[in-house]
């Protein structure tokens, strides 16, 4: 009779939260909280604190955490009938099945003007918020860190979010030295206490200078999680590397990190006057060209991990808003 009580209890508070827009975020973290809690209490015993979710060895075009990055380039232009989204509006993201959103704060020295727009709406629609900065070698790592935690602050302040944190990440360019790399994520750790997530492209100057690191340089980067770009299975290919066919494959050609973290296996690239997306789809890794029913291609990755685990990932590397 008690355990059948506290039963009906635990249901109403679940309800309750998993209504409240303000906890609408992690609501699958707050049920397993809740749930020990209450075993807990019925079994007179302390419930383990949660385990980080491990990292799963693959990742279908459906199932994982969806994310959406964007730019001011973004929306493409239209290029069928479809769904439709701006800066101002990205629920067609979410109603698509979209987790989160990543907006490009800044790039090489200059700041992004949709970024705060496409912010504030990714948050009203129930997508995590995230912002990278694209570093460039012409401009000095730490001003682009300045420049990159100076806006992510601002954006902080701006409203009321609703959701847990910001996701900060750096964008390095191709022949960026592994010092400006290092810089950069220094810097942006030591005024935000915050590591951030590397997003690498599929460079051959980047895979000679990590891959040759000395062991102390690479444990520094592995503290970054892993974002890899690979848009095709036959894409990177040269003289020295091989096409890495599939996300381990990349993983193995830098010899950093174990694993990778967030796959961009969508992107866009202008061409002949149109956007044309360029999307892995081969072998276990089938992911269609356009994204649900949009109307216009989008760059899109994914978590490797479950809903609840990219929902403690964000607030790890993320910066506080509440």
């Amino acid at each position: 009779m008690l355990r059948s009580i506290y039963l009906r209890r635990f249901n109403g508070m679940m309800h309750l939260l998993c209504n409240e827009p303000r906890l609408v975020y992690g609501c699958g973290n707050m049920r397993f909280v809740l749930l020990s809690l209450l075993l807990s209490i019925i079994t007179g015993c302390v419930a383990p604190a949660p385990q980080a979710v491990p990292l799963p060895p693959s990742v279908g075009a459906s199932g994982s955490p969806q994310i959406i990055n964007v730019s001011a380039y973004d929306p493409k232009e239209r290029q069928r009938s479809g769904a439709s989204y701006s800066e101002h509006d990205v629920s067609a993201l979410r109603a698509n099945g979209a987790s989160a959103l990543i907006a490009r704060a800044g790039k090489g020295g200059n700041l992004d003007e949709k970024c705060a727009a496409f912010l504030a709406a990714a948050d009203r629609a129930g997508l995590l918020p995230g912002v990278y900065y694209r570093v460039q070698r012409h401009v000095d790592a730490v001003k682009q860190a300045d420049q990159f935690v100076n806006r992510v602050a601002a954006l902080a302040r701006s409203r009321a979010w609703n959701a847990p944190a910001i996701l900060l990440c750096g964008d390095f360019d191709g022949d960026l030295s592994l010092s400006a790399i290092l810089r950069f994520s220094d810097r942006v750790k030591q005024r935000t206490g915050v590591v951030p997530v590397a997003y690498l492209e599929n460079s051959t100057a980047l895979k000679l200078a990590m891959s040759g690191a000395d062991a102390g340089t690479k444990a520094r980067l592995r503290e970054m999680p892993y974002w890899l770009a690979l848009y095709a299975h036959d894409s990177g290919g040269g003289s020295i590397f091989p096409p890495p066919g599939v996300p381990r494959g990349l993983v193995g050609q830098y010899r950093v990190w174990s694993n990778w973290t967030m796959w961009q296996y969508g992107g866009v690239e202008w061409q002949g006057g149109r956007s044309r997306p360029k999307v892995y789809n081969h072998g276990r890794y089938r992911f269609p060209t356009y994204f649900g029913n949009l109307d216009r291609p989008v760059e899109r990755s994914v978590f490797n991990g479950s809903h609840s685990g990219l929902f403690a990932f964000w607030q790890q590397h993320g910066l506080r808003l509440r």
